[in-house]
Parts: C-alpha cells; structure tokens; sequence
C-alpha cells in the first residue's frame, strides 16, 4: 500500500508511550523514509528558520511598549488590551491544528501559507486606521503567527539526526528568547523616536526574504522529500486523501475551547467582573468544550479510520508525556507574567519611560537565552537526565521570583533586583529548551508533530491563565487600599489608566505608588508558587531510568 505525504507505516515508528528504562535520545530509531540535510543548506535553512522564529515571538513583547502611543493615535483606550489578547487568541488556537495540518498537507505548503499570512497581516496592522481593524488584524496575524512558530519548530528537529537534537534545540530556544530581550527594547526605541507602525512594517520584508529562502531552501515533500513524486502519488489523490484525514470535529472543539478560555481568563476584571454572567458562562462552556474534545479523541483514536485525531486519546496515557504539559502551562505564566509586569512596574513605581523600562529588564531577558543554549549543551556533554535539569531550572525560579516578591516600594531601584531577575531569566531558560528537547523521545514519531504544537499551544495558554490571576491579585489590592484615601471613580481611572497616577497631588502618588509596588511583591509571590507546580510536574516525570540526550 502506498504511504501518503506525512504518513508513517508502523515499521518507521520512532517511539512509544515511554522509552525502555535507559535508553538514551540517540537510541531512538530513525525513520528510513527521512533523508537529513546537511551543509549550507542546512546551516542556511536552520538560520532562516530561526528568523521566522524570531519575527514570530517578536510580536508579543514588542507590543507591550507601543500600547499607550497606539491609543493615542487610533483611540480606543477601553479596546488596548485587545491588541495583545487578539494576536494571543489567534496564536494559542491554533498552533496544535497547524501542527497536524502539516502532517497531512506537507511542511513546505502550510509554512509558507503561515508565512505569508503572517506578513500580509503585519502589513495590514501597520496601515490600520482605526482599533477595530487593528484588533481583526492582530487575530489573523495570530494565526499566521501560530503556523509559523509549530511547523518551523517541527523541521528543525525533522532536518536532522537525534545525536544533534541538543544543540539545535538551544538554537530554536536562542531565536524564542532573544525575541523577548529586542522586542521591548526595539518596541520603545521605535515608538520613542517614529510611528508605532514599524512595530508591525518591520516584519514584511524580513517576511519576504524568508518566504524566498524557504521556496528554494526547503524540498518538495519534506521530509518525505527523497521518495519519487509517483511514489506519493498524483497531487489531486494526495489533496482528497489528505482532507480525508482531518479531524474536522477535533479541530473546531480544540479552536472553541481554547479562544473561549483565553477570552473568559483575560476579560475578568478587565472589561467584566469575574462573577458576572458573561465571564461564567464563558468558562463553563469552554469546560463543557474541553471534556467533549477529550471523549472525541478518545472516539476517533479506537475506531479505525483515515480520520487522523488532531490530540490522540494515547496522549492521556502518557504520564511523562501529560507531566510535560502541566509543566508547559506554568512555566508560560512565569515567562509571560513576567515580560508584563516587571515592565510595567519599572514605568508606574519607578517612574522609568518605556525604553528606559525594557532597558531595566534586560537581566531577564539576557539570562533567558543563556540558559536556553546552556541546558541542552550541558544535557548532551555530561548525559544528565533532561528531567534534573526541569527540576533545576524550576527550583531556580522558585528562589528568584520569591526574592523579587520582597522588593520595597521606593522610587530608586536596588541593585539586588537586577540579580534576582538575572536568575529568574535564567531558570526560564533552562526549562524552556528541555521541554522541547525531551518531546520526541517521550511520544511516538506519528505524534511528533502534534507534541511539539502542543507544548507551544499550552505555553500560551499558560501565559493567558497566568496573566488574568495576576491582573486580579493587583486590582483586588489596589482596589481594596486606594479607596481608604481615594474615590471610588478615581481609583477605577487608575486601574484603566495608570497615567493618571501623575494628576494626583504629589503625597497621594507617593501612597499610590507604594501601593503598586505591594501589588506586584504579590504577583511575584504569586510565580514562585506557580514555580512550585513546575517542581512538581518535573517530579511527575520520574522513571527509573529517564531519559537522557546523548
């Protein structure tokens, strides 16, 4: 029987549910089918794939300094958290479904649609007129976004062989976190000195010279790519077979769940309170969603089918596996909490300008990509466990953001903090290419592909979570002191605004800013519980044997 693009027979398997105590990443077999690259191409496509790596993450923090100048010129203050939110829904909802799509479709075809999508819609936002368009924008951006940052992830680890898994992982996690010590920076710098507009230009013709990389740089069929095109069949056979094998119903009960969840968790306490009708009835059907999802994996994974299950029921029994999930989803409140709120709090206790702020955060944003290249380096030299180094990088944290949480409220800022953020970046970094690293070898090679878009997808969801629970731990404090000195409508100004802290009477911004900084001491109390439940989930991870790169 022939084998479609993107198909696997059982022979070419790579995996199981767990690997046989002890054995090591480069044990695994490889598939006959795959044919690595090597040489310039391979150094060149591996560059350009980081690139659209890059551009990608770039848009999430890049955004978080140009926020009060977009307003500024297009209006809609009570919309500017719709900016973030949009490009986050688009890119949380999807990253699983653009991950499996490119099991059936091919690699090349859906990241160059990706792509594309991305830079049409950079464009589109850059020539925004109004915060309607802006926001659609910023979604269908998302989208692209999401397709992007999976399948590129997937052909990294596809163009090569598992003994260098390591050192391409650190790459793939250098281009995440170098994104987060440019975007603020470049965000400031760009809205300081032009128009916020090149915050979004800027991606179209780095865009495009990527597209153009990828057509020539990437083969057809990739990476089934040396098999002969009869071999695979005619294209209009491999297009209806092809849309055969998606799970339509998977795919729509996965995009509702997760846009329903990310929409309920980010407008609490910020456009509707978190017992209204609106925010319950949200989340309870994004719950009743979820569980549907579930039995219908379950459903489509048992019955023998073409239909290919966008989250395979076998997914839920695998304990490392779902472990790595969990661990997915707090260290994303950690990393994406953090790229907002020690910002800000730089901007309203300490009275910094935007570039100024992102300048301040660099220590984080420097010892991310440190730890990130460090961790898979060392993993591989010295055959240490991948799980010891999540524990690490997760007991790292614990200690950093709990020190960051005992910051006093005064106007200069302590040298001391600069370290604590400096840890804080670097246990992120350790975690963040660990996760990656250890997915091919904890799932099976049919479901590498999903995996990868999974650990992303549930990242992103962790960030989303963990930003509405920090949101309503500020605004519950600061509600809860500011009306003993301030009006109930001043203090409702402050939460929307806290620019208005400025038209206050010097005494009161004092008390106003102190106030703050108790706020943001609990958000980081906060992550380090969060950092906890890593510790945790790596425990979860525990074999006799576990895995180790080699």
């Amino acid at each position: 029987m022939k084998e479609q693009p993107g198909q696997l027979s059982d022979t070419q398997y790579a995996g199981s549910h767990e690997l046989p105590d002890g054995q090591v990443a480069s044990e695994v077999a490889d598939s006959p089918a795959t044919q690595y690259l090597g040489g310039a191409r391979l150094h060149l496509l591996t560059a350009t794939l980081c690139l659209c790596l890059f551009l990608t993450n770039l848009e999430i923090p890049i955004v978080s300094t140009s926020l009060i100048s977009i307003a500024g010129d297009l209006g809609g203050l009570e919309k500017l958290y719709w900016i973030t939110t949009a490009y986050m829904l688009g890119y949380a909802g999807i990253l699983v479904l653009s991950a499996k799509f490119s099991d059936i479709l091919g690699r090349k075809t859906c990241l160059l649609v990706a792509v594309i999508l991305f830079v049409v819609f950079s464009a589109a936002c850059g020539a925004a007129q109004t915060m309607n368009q802006l926001i659609i924008f910023r979604a269908l951006q998302g989208l692209g976004g999401a397709g992007n940052y999976a399948i590129s992830t997937i052909i990294v680890l596809e163009m090569i062989p598992p003994e260098k898994f390591a050192k391409y992982t650190g790459l793939v996690s250098a281009a995440f976190v170098f994104s987060l010590l440019f975007g603020p920076i470049f965000g400031g710098a760009i809205t300081q000195h032009s128009t916020w507009r090149w915050i979004f230009l800027l991606n179209v013709p780095a865009g495009v010279a990527a597209t153009i990389a990828l057509i020539f740089l990437l083969p057809n069929g990739f990476p089934y790519h040396s098999k002969a095109r009869e071999d695979r069949g005619s294209l209009r056979e491999s297009i209806e077979k092809a849309f055969r094998r998606i799970d339509i119903v998977g795919a729509f009960l996965l995009v509702a769940a997760t846009v329903l969840l990310v929409t309920g968790l980010d407008e609490a306490d910020e456009q509707f309170a978190w017992r209204s009708a609106f925010t319950i009835a949200v989340l309870v059907i994004s719950g009743v969603l979820w569980i549907l999802f579930a039995i219908w994996e379950r459903r489509v994974t048992l019955n023998a089918s073409t239909t290919e299950p966008v989250f395979p029921w076998r997914f839920f029994q695998n304990r490392v596996w779902i472990s790595m999930l969990l661990n997915a989803i707090f260290l994303g409140m950690n990393w994406f909490v953090t790229i907002f709120i020690l910002p800000q709090r730089f901007e309203i206790v300490n009275q910094l300008t935007p570039f100024h702020a992102a300048i301040r955060f660099i220590p984080f944003t420097v010892s991310s990509p440190v730890g990130s290249m460090l961790a898979p380096t060392i993993a591989k030299a010295f055959r240490i466990p991948l799980m010891y180094l999540l524990i690490i990088g997760s007991a790292i944290q614990v200690v950093a953001f709990a020190l960051l949480g005992t910051m006093p409220s005064q106007h200069a800022i302590p040298a001391r903090q600069y370290g604590y953020e400096f840890l804080g970046g670097f246990g992120c970094g350790i975690s963040i290419p660990i996760l990656t690293l250890m997915t091919p070898f904890s799932t099976e090679k049919r479901d590498h592909a999903v995996a990868m878009g999974a650990i992303a997808q549930f990242r992103v969801m962790g960030g989303s979570i963990g930003l509405a629970i920090a949101t309503a731990i500020q605004h519950s404090y600061i509600r809860s002191h500011l009306r003993q000195f301030l009006a109930g409508n001043v203090v409702e100004a402050l939460l929307q605004s806290a620019s208005a802290i400025s038209t206050l009477p010097t005494g009161t911004q004092d008390l106003v800013r102190g106030t703050y900084a108790v706020s943001y001491n609990m958000q980081m109390k906060f992550l380090a519980c969060t950092a906890g439940a890593q510790l945790l989930t790596s425990l979860m991870m525990w074999q006799q044997n576990p895995i180790v790169a080699s």
